[in-house]
């Protein structure tokens, strides 16, 4: 079976924009992140909000907003056992959330994309609405 080709895949890098100028017909250049996604863009973002999914590993990445830190730090911060901690750390780094390097004999863990770090923070931020029942705000 051949793949269909994704119209927004075939519009090359840049793909269509969203910018309302470009939309105009003005010539303005997309700015990156403005254009339409892709197939390729929709499952990879899926596979991110699939990693997030688990409150273990959201409460790890959150910490990780703060700076980098090893498992024993990570473990006393989350309260979940050290094989848990230790686990959800190596499918976010298989996934490409987080980094690690050693220092040592520890292991430091570190998630450098500020993307990930924005979403990590506002889904907390919203889930802090929900619970507490705050007015929505942009």
């Amino acid at each position: 079976m051949s793949e269909r080709a994704d119209p927004a895949d075939a519009a090359g890098p840049d793909g269509p924009t969203t910018d309302p100028a470009a939309d105009a017909g003005a010539s303005a250049v997309p700015r990156p992140h403005e254009r339409t996604p892709g197939a390729r863009e929709l499952a990879a973002a899926a596979e991110v909000f699939a990693l997030l999914a688990d409150p273990t590993r959201l409460h790890l990445l959150w910490l990780l907003t703060r700076g980098e830190a090893d498992v024993s730090a990570l473990t006393e911060a989350c309260g979940a056992a050290r094989p848990a901690v230790s686990q959800h750390l190596a499918k976010l780094r298989l996934g490409g959330l987080v980094q690690s390097r050693k220092d040592g004999r520890r292991v430091v863990y570190a998630m450098p994309d500020g993307h990930l770090k924005r979403l990590v923070v506002e889904a907390i931020s919203r889930a802090d609405h929900v619970v507490s029942g705050e007015p929505w705000h942009d």
